[in-house]
């Protein structure tokens, strides 16, 4: 199908790295650096592309540049994340406009506070307006959801449907103190910023969902009581006929047990929604009509596996097929066209795993990510009617000319027996881990799990000399309810006893148990910690970036905000509380500690490793903490990544 590639001449479009060879730069600085390429969209005629560059400093830029060959990229807006709003996502309303959303995170009187905005701007860069309405900042409570665009297929006059806060017409002062303002729709004109109310503003709703033909289809409300300042652990879900009318209720979800239906994606031409849940203890896409009847039928589900994605495509968001992760993310597509293409463009590509971006309006032109374990990412563009593929942009240029670690799926036995999903990444050279210092590394949430491909942190290590293991434990998401247990905080015996085992396969396999470290983010930092308290003499060393370290001080913290209710169910009750907190057992930690937060971390509040720190410090152990002032969970800078990275390098045992 794919005859050959045309590579492009246009210099700008691989965008520059700060070195360009290997003796130059260390690795540190190169995996250290973010992703060169944020975001990337195609103009609904397929004419012109927008890409937003990721530099230093926490720099963003947006670009656009036509797709034909010899264009040169023109910058169209600028933002510096350390002194306010920053670039995150555009996309084309119009050949000749853009919308994008902007982000803004900051510490007010001691509260991390974030919000976000709907901006516009002419593919020229002229005319600049805000989409999203003012909201409220008279009290904590205060909304600062700027909105989502909802749906982009009746563009062509410049409009889109998208969310906008108000407050509430039948509102008081007191209400708007105790609780958020309501979320609406508008049709909003984003050349000149007049708005028309398309849904009013419902104090409970949290998102809708359009048929990407224009008409909202489905409203998301989750209960508030005013009296304790908590959300209702219940999402329940509503539906509007097509030919219009009321609300009318369709299903409700329990965002902390999953039970129930999720509606995710409207398929206006079989009138129906699709969502996901759980068929037999494992999440499926199921489809429920919207004619009244409430007829459910379950679309794909998996016997091994939780279904995950609902793929869509185009400005009208159809929607093409489904995808789930076994050893590896797997893409069923029930479009016969675009299953053929992405197969054929999957074995173009060296097997590497698709995923389409954007499409122009006629589908006659994609955007398209090839990615594998080996390669961090491509963006092309691709012409079916011509079949040429064009490489555009490289996800990690400073990475470009090394030769990345291929990632094994493996499984290991647990203390108990279980046979225990995991991820082997070997330095490059390597066929073995004979003699070779290792490191555990297991994943946050705890509703997650890892995945085969390109990891960057694990392929630092590997390159560092380091054999890597990525333990998909029992507490882990993605394989049903049996696996997942009562989650990684409530069955943390488990879900630690397997990480543990991970470094005891490891050592059995070879590695120096002399130089055997443990290094986890958020959840992962948690499952590190502890597994100092539950195997003392295993790890040599122990590296937690954003940490949980205390569940009743977790509990705490998150009982000031809307959803602490929430996270009190899921965090449980009972003895777990105290034996499951590193920072309650930090006596019985016997390795070396170093930590790293961001002060402006919502997921974690930084107090969490600053409790940790405390502990270890009265319990004589070696321990340091690093604190980075301006970044939240992610620690998105690459001079903070690339400092974190060095200090790891010199802490662990190699």
């Amino acid at each position: 199908m794919v005859r050959g590639i045309s590579i492009l001449t246009m210099q700008l479009f691989m965008l520059p790295v700060n070195a360009a060879h290997a003796e130059d730069v260390d690795l540190a600085t190169r995996f250290g650096a973010l992703e060169s390429v944020l975001d990337v969209s195609l103009s609904p005629d397929g004419s012109q592309l927008a890409f937003i560059d990721q530099g230093a400093n926490r720099k963003r830029q947006l670009y656009v540049v036509g797709t034909a060959d010899a264009a040169e990229p023109r910058l169209i807006l600028s933002s510096d994340g350390t002194s306010g709003d920053n670039l995150n996502w555009c996309g084309w309303v119009t050949n000749s406009r853009l919308a994008c959303q902007t982000f803004v995170r900051d510490s007010v009187a001691g509260n991390i506070l974030a919000a976000t905005n709907i901006i516009a701007v002419d593919a020229s860069g002229d005319n600049l307006r805000v989409l999203s309405k003012q909201r409220s900042s008279r009290s904590l409570y205060a909304d600062f959801r700027g909105g989502s665009v909802i749906d982009w297929s009746s563009s062509d006059n410049g409009s889109l449907l998208m969310t906008r806060s108000y407050v509430p017409e039948a509102s008081t002062g007191t209400h708007i103190a105790s609780k958020a303002e309501g979320l609406g729709v508008d049709r909003v004109d984003t050349v000149n910023g007049r708005a028309r109310k398309v849904e009013s503003a419902n104090r409970d709703a949290v998102y809708y969902l359009s048929d990407g033909r224009g008409n909202v289809r489905i409203m998301a409300t989750q209960g508030y009581s005013s009296s304790i300042g908590q959300f209702e652990p219940v999402v329940r879900y509503s539906y509007r006929a097509a030919d219009g009318g009321g609300w009318k209720y369709l299903a409700q979800r329990d965002v902390v047990t999953n039970e129930g239906f999720e509606p995710v994606a409207v398929d206006a031409d079989a009138n129906r929604v699709l969502g996901f849940q759980k068929i037999d203890g494992r999440q499926a896409v199921v489809a429920i009509s919207l004619d009244g009847a409430a007829q459910t039928t379950v679309v794909y589900s998996h016997p091994e596996v939780d279904v995950d994605d609902i793929i869509r495509v185009g400005r009208n968001g159809r929607i093409v097929g489904v995808s789930f992760a076994t050893d590896r993310r797997v893409a069923v597509m029930t479009d016969p066209a675009m299953a053929k293409m992405t197969a054929a463009l999957s074995k173009a590509l060296g097997e590497s795993s698709i995923v389409v971006i954007d499409a122009s309006a006629d589908e006659s032109r994609y955007i398209i990510r090839a990615e594998a374990d080996t390669d961090p990412g491509v963006y092309y563009l691709f012409t079916p009617a011509a079949q040429e593929l064009r490489p555009l942009l490289l996800s990690r240029e400073p990475l470009s000319d090394l030769k990345l670690s291929r990632v094994k799926a493996i499984d290991y036995a647990a203390a108990d027996g279980t046979r225990i999903p995991a991820y082997l990444t070997l330095p490059p050279s390597r066929a073995d881990m004979k003699g070779l210092p290792a490191i555990v590394m297991p994943h946050g949430g705890p509703s997650a799990r890892d995945e085969w491909g390109f990891d960057w942190l694990a392929q630092y290590f590997a390159q560092s000399g380091y054999a890597v293991i990525q333990p998909n434990y029992r507490g882990s998401a993605g394989y049903g309810d049996q696996w997942y247990e009562n989650n990684g905080f409530q069955s943390w015996r488990t879900a630690v006893g397997d990480v543990a085992d991970a470094g005891r396969w490891l050592i059995s396999q070879g590695a120096d148990s002399g130089k055997l470290s443990i290094v986890g983010w958020s959840y992962g930092g948690y499952a590190a910690l502890q597994s100092g308290v539950l195997a003392p003499d295993l790890f040599r060393a122990i590296v937690a970036i954003a940490p949980v370290t205390d569940l009743a001080q977790l509990k705490d913290e998150t009982s000031r905000d809307g959803g602490g209710r929430i996270n009190a169910k899921f965090i449980g009750s009972g003895p777990h509380i105290r034996e499951g907190s590193p920072a309650q057992n930090a006596s019985l930690i016997n390795a070396p500690v170093l930590m790293f937060h961001g002060a402006l971390d919502q997921n974690v509040n930084i107090a969490q490793s600053r409790t940790m720190l405390r502990a270890l410090e009265n319990s004589g152990n070696r321990v340091e903490l690093v604190e980075y002032s301006d970044l939240a969970h992610s620690l998105e800078a690459s001079e903070a990544r690339t400092d974190m990275l060095r200090k790891i390098t010199a802490f662990l045992p190699h």
